[in-house]
Parts: structure tokens; sequence; C-alpha cells
């Protein structure tokens, strides 16, 4: 699986990550898990070339 598959497939992950917290904003494990997908997603766009300018 490519870099931007990764991505691709992170993002909607990320989405359901955040309607949790917003659903259990006290919820350590919810928060855990989103902090999770958020790491690995911002440390897959950062290794991404950026576009030419």
């Amino acid at each position: 699986m490519s870099d931007t598959e990764k991505t691709e497939a992170l993002q909607p992950a990320m989405v359901e990550q955040l309607m949790a917290v917003i659903a259990a904003p006290d919820d350590e494990d919810v928060a855990r898990a989103a902090d999770t997908v958020v790491r690995d997603l911002d440390a897959l766009l950062r290794a991404e070339p950026t576009p030419a300018a």
C-alpha cells in the first residue's frame, strides 16, 4: 500500500475518531485512539513530497 493510499484510508478513520471525541469528550480511550490516528496521518502527510509551485 502506497503512502497516498494509507493517507486516503486514514482520512475517514480520522473523521470517525473525531466524531467519537465529540460524542464522548471525557473518554480517555477515545481520545487516545483519535490521537493515534491524527499522529499517523500527520506523519504520512509530512513524508509526502510537496507539490511543485
